[in-house]
């Protein structure tokens, strides 16, 4: 079965909020074994989405509408549904009374709770549907099962059409508790997948090692993803249950590890490099500081990211000028004059300062050109050096980065992050 999703919302149409939930509800209903063809965000306006429901039903067999389900004048998604169905719009007495309740629940102890008449908008149903409480707001959710008649012709199978809340706080909570039990029984398989994350390898060199799985794949199916200073492959098995999904990713899973061994450092998807060099840290007992120049803090930005950090993460040092390297981390005034502040030499020497000066077990060291200005032909912009210290040991690592000050920054970050994890994997 194939999926459409429509954000109802001018707001949404012109940037002024950014659309999580497309981005939660495409992850939904991949994991659930749809395929989702479709995604539409159309602005407060009835013949439009209108318009685009009618194109919609032509074509997918669920549609998943978010927004436009309030009060107001310009909330017009349940209108239009019922306009396309041609049905009416009639009053659910069992909403009205959610909507009395939480109203007299907000008004507590005031003896004239009141309710502007607009909000009785929201108990109106469209006829023949599936009223869907709404446990965090007023506005309930509704799934209407319809054979419509498109083109003057009617549809052989039966359409879904979801209406849910815009709110993310309303509409993930319904979509959970209510949406998704009635989705998976209309499903007889899954999808399971597993990210597979890379740190070292450019996008095209990673792709290229992996093309003869690529040509061939059926089922299971593997995608990249380019990231800055990452590549992931997500790999997708169709099957009949999770169980048998995981056997068929099995394989496969484990020719990528053959194939990038330590390059890849999780298969889980919402685990970040950082929460992997934590956890790392961890599991060595070995506590960690950071010195940065160039990075200006974003390094020990994402560490302290991961909940709980504090039991490893000491200190950070932000030794943006020369005398900020020498007076804090002790860098030698020798090595800044001969060598300069972007070298081999003062990444190691600012590694070797927070460990002294923090009395850590690993250091971290960043120090770098990150434009638009100060290269020269010998040092240009995006040299970077990268410093770590572990297990008695220092690593000093040259790279080249291309992009823009932040992207610049952000591979620098990445790339510290990978040699930390490296050395004390090692």
């Amino acid at each position: 079965m194939n999926v459409a999703l429509i954000s109802v919302g001018t707001e949404i149409l012109l940037g002024n909020i950014v659309n999580t939930n497309a981005n939660y509800l495409s992850k939904k209903c991949a994991a659930l074994g749809f395929s989702l063809y479709f995604q539409y965000t159309v602005g407060d306006n009835e013949s439009r989405l209108t318009q685009l429901l009618r194109n919609c039903l032509q074509h997918s067999d669920i549609i998943i509408l978010t927004g436009g389900l309030g009060p107001t004048e310009d909330d017009i998604t349940k209108e239009s549904v019922a306009n396309v169905l041609n049905r009416k719009l009639v009053m659910d007495e069992e909403s009205k009374n959610r909507i009395q309740a939480y109203f007299d629940f907000r008004q507590g102890s005031s003896p004239n709770p009141m309710i502007t008449n607009n909000n009785w908008k929201q108990a109106l149903k469209i006829e023949g549907a599936i009223v869907v409480a709404n446990d965090n707001g007023t506005a309930p959710g509704y799934i209407v099962e319809c054979n419509p008649e498109v083109d003057g012709n009617p549809s052989e199978t039966t359409k879904r059409i979801i209406l849910l809340p815009g709110p993310p706080s309303e509409m993930i909570p319904m979509f959970e508790k209510r949406i998704e039990p009635y989705l998976r029984k209309l499903q007889d398989t899954v999808l399971v997948s597993k990210m597979v994350k890379i740190c070292g390898i450019g996008e095209s060199s990673a792709e290229t090692q992996i093309i003869d799985l690529i040509e061939k794949q059926s089922n299971p199916t593997i995608a990249p993803y380019a990231k800055n200073g990452e590549v992931h492959f997500r790999v997708t098995a169709s099957a009949k249950n999770i169980d048998e999904g995981n056997r068929l990713l099995e394989p496969i899973l484990d020719e990528l590890h053959k194939r990038f061994g330590d390059n890849i450092y999780t298969v889980n998807e919402e685990e970040t490099l950082e929460e992997v060099v934590v956890k790392l840290l961890r599991q060595k007992k070995l506590s960690l500081s950071t010195a940065e120049s160039c990075t200006g803090g974003l390094l020990a930005g994402r560490i302290v990211n991961v909940p709980g950090v504090s039991d490893v993460f000491k200190e950070g040092f932000i030794t943006y000028a020369n005398e900020a390297k020498m007076h804090v981390l002790g860098v030698k005034k020798e090595t800044l004059e001969r060598y300069g502040a972007v070298s081999e030499q003062t990444a190691r020497e600012m590694v070797e300062g927070a460990i002294r000066v923090a009395k850590t077990d690993a250091a971290v060291a960043i120090t770098g050109i990150a434009g638009p200005d100060g290269g020269t032909p010998d040092k240009p912009v995006g040299l970077v050096y990268l410093s770590c210290y572990a297990k008695g040991k220092i690593v000093v690592k040259e790279c080249r980065f291309k992009g823009n000050r932040q992207k610049i920054r952000e591979q620098s970050v990445i790339n510290a992050l990978d040699l930390l994890r490296r050395l004390i994997s090692s």
